[in-house]
């Protein structure tokens, strides 16, 4: 007994779920007419075609359908690619000591700014100024033995030979004199440019070797950027375009650079080019050895694009409605890029073209629409979004 009861109450539930689905789905009453179970539920045959509409996409005796439409815009896909790279002082030289000696004044800051030329480490330089000194003499001493010897050589008591020799004496004098002027400046240690020199270890007494690294000097008032791109960007990728720098874990703004250096190359094992770019560090906030990240845009192709109320799902993907000679029409597309006003879209639409955005629940293809005029009707062109 409580099986039938069961049995009579389940069935009492699925005839009154269908009778409400019939009643209040559009598409449902022309379905129920079709396998003849209207009559049995009660709905006559000019109720499902009132609710469905007359076949061949009439709007029935209600009418056409109204609808509210906005028109197709175009949409640059906005293809943006980012890298990791790492910052470098746009200059950078190692200060190394040519000759071995033990320092005796230290004149550049640690950690300082330098001009070009200063000197930064001065070494003993005693025995140098003696030999200079000893070259000056020996210099003098051979310009006046040549002059009084020139002067002699109009009377005949002097050769010629003699005179060439006093020459090449006084030749081999002002070498002499150019040897020690250079050892002099060697025992002085000069920044090669303006910038910014790091911390000095050495302390003045301490004695260096030749090629002891003394301190490094950089000029960060630009700093250069090395990144690796992939090789599908390397065609897009040309001197000059405008990049987005940002220090890497870093909450901060967007620092502007642009491209400085393209390598010639692609590494074989990565396929990855070398790209270098350069970014303005005037307010001294950036050092060499930061980690970026470095973000390009590149202009890409030109699309429809629709107002997003108006996208579409169903188990065959998204789509879009479209009025076409007063008729709805069901078009496929493909979503390319989100945008925050517009949806970027690979469909079979031209711009300017009307899409339905409000209305699309009575819809059906081939179904007479009557387009209303929407709050809006001028929307502005679709802008991407980075």
């Amino acid at each position: 007994m409580k099986a039938l009861i069961q049995l009579i109450l389940s069935a009492a539930v699925l005839a009154g779920t269908v009778f409400v689905w019939a009643k209040y789905v559009p598409e449902a009453a022309p379905m129920l007419e079709r396998y003849g179970l209207a009559s049995y539920l009660g709905i006559e045959p000019q109720a499902a075609n009132a609710q469905g509409g007359a076949a061949g996409g009439r709007g029935g005796p209600s009418g056409p359908i109204k609808v509210v439409t906005m028109p197709v815009t175009e949409g640059v896909i906005d293809n943006r690619l980012e890298a990791i790279g790492d910052g470098r002082a746009i200059r950078a030289a190692t200060l190394r000591a040519e000759v071995s000696g033990t320092i005796v004044a230290i004149s550049a800051p640690e950690g300082g700014y330098v001009n070009a030329k200063d000197i930064v480490i001065r070494l003993d330089d005693e025995a140098q100024q003696i030999a200079l000194e000893r070259a000056r003499l020996t210099l003098e001493d051979a310009r006046a033995e040549t002059g009084r010897l020139q002067q002699l050589s109009g009377s005949g008591a002097v050769t010629q030979v003699r005179i060439r020799e006093s020459e090449l004496a006084l030749q081999n004098a002002e070498l002499t004199l150019r040897e020690a002027e250079f050892d002099l400046a060697q025992r002085v240690i000069r920044a090669p440019f303006s910038g910014w020199i790091g911390v000095l270890d050495l302390s003045v007494g301490d004695r260096i070797s030749s090629q002891d690294a003394i301190s490094t000097i950089t000029d960060r008032s630009s700093i250069l950027i090395d990144f690796r791109v992939p090789e599908r960007a390397v065609s897009q990728i040309v001197v000059g375009l405008p990049v987005s720098v940002r220090r890497l874990g870093v909450d901060g703004e967007e620092i502007e650079g642009k491209v400085s250096a393209i390598d010639n190359v692609v590494e074989r094992d990565s396929r990855t080019l070398r790209v270098q770019a350069l970014v303005d560090n005037g307010d001294d906030t950036l050092r060499s050895g930061m980690a970026f990240s470095v973000a390009m845009n590149f202009p890409g192709a030109t699309l429809p694009a629709v107002d997003p109320l108006s996208v579409q799902w169903s188990s065959d993907g998204s789509y879009v409605w479209t009025v076409r000679e007063g008729k709805s029409v069901r078009v496929p597309i493909a979503i390319r890029q989100r945008n925050a006003d517009s949806v970027v879209v690979d469909a079979e639409l031209v711009a300017g073209e009307p899409i339905i955005t409000e209305g699309v629940q009575q819809l059906r293809p081939g179904a007479e629409v009557e387009q209303a005029t929407p709050a809006n009707p001028t929307p502005a062109p679709a802008q991407p979004v980075s």
